[in-house]
């Protein structure tokens, strides 16, 4: 079975709204400012853009905070060829913790990350199909620590149980992460060490303390 092209796929969606003169809208889910970066830059040329951000997995709480803040404030010093609305969704800390429960020592980009993948996904849709949008995506699919096959998958499953078109993404291609890492560099963005649950802070800490003691990684 040939592996899909996700990002062929999203040029052939682009490619036929063009030809229809159309600028469709979109419900963007972004994990964070860094991740949206290129993102943006890239789906505000086709794309009416209202950005969601929908993140209970975030600990602790002035963590999210302080990324709320880099994810409104790149919003207002970027140029975009659409203008960009920014939606933030309820930070309830309560669901990401249930959707946890029993998966805590799943490692990371496990069962656990599927499901926060989900959870995430599950919110974004419901918010686009309320606002009456074209499509919804995520930015999750920019990191290199992020199934975009998984995501993908989800987000069709979605699609189909919410009625509303999933923008299929693999966001690294076309050298996607790299030009996000330029451009937090250009506008001083926050680039945090870890995903953003206790979890994977837990993680980040080990392996760093693994990392200084001299062990290889």
């Amino acid at each position: 079975m040939n592996k899909r092209n996700y990002q062929r796929e999203l040029d052939g969606v682009i490619t036929q709204n063009q030809k229809s003169g159309v600028i469709p809208t979109l419900l963007l889910h972004s994990c964070c400012a860094p991740c949206s970066s290129y993102v943006l830059e890239y789906l505000s040329q086709y794309f009416s853009i209202t950005l969601f951000y929908y993140n209970p997995n975030i600990f602790p709480e002035q963590e999210y905070h302080k990324r709320v803040e880099e994810q409104r404030r790149l919003i207002h010093e970027m140029k975009m060829l659409h203008p960009v609305t920014f939606l933030e969704g309820s930070f309830d800390t309560e669901r990401f913790y249930q959707m946890a429960k029993g998966l805590e020592q799943e490692p990371e980009g496990g069962r656990r990350c599927f499901g926060c993948y989900e959870l995430r996904l599950r919110e974004a849709a419901m918010a686009a199909v309320q606002l009456h949008m074209d499509y919804f995506t995520t930015t999750l699919s920019i990191s290199p620590l992020k199934n975009a096959e998984k995501l993908n998958e989800i987000g069709e499953r979605l699609a189909r149980e919410y009625g509303i078109p999933y923008l299929n993404s693999d966001f690294k291609k076309k050298n996607g992460y790299k030009r996000s890492i330029e451009l937090s560099r250009d506008y001083n963005l926050y680039r945090q060490n870890y995903c953003g649950c206790i979890f994977s802070r837990k993680a980040t800490e080990e392996l760093t303390e693994k990392n200084e003691n001299g062990m290889i990684l």
